[in-house]
């Protein structure tokens, strides 16, 4: 399956730039509001986001090899 260019390029930056900036700022906020899970959310966004960017170089790499 591929992936057209928008599709790919919202993924990658949901990788490399949302989730990241989700989970600090819920990490933080929870510690000043004692918010609950502040550590869950944090690790919950930085797995989803290795396992995305992961996927994403791998097409990538596939991508470029059939070229």
């Amino acid at each position: 399956m591929k992936l057209n260019d928008k599709v790919y390029d919202v993924l990658k930056w949901v990788a490399l730039v949302a989730l990241d900036a989700i989970g600090v700022c819920y990490k933080a906020i929870a510690a000043v509001w004692a918010l609950p899970y502040g550590d869950e959310v944090l690790t919950t966004c930085a797995a989803v986001a290795v396992c995305l960017g992961t996927l994403l170089g791998v097409s990538t790499a596939q991508y470029y090899k059939d070229k």
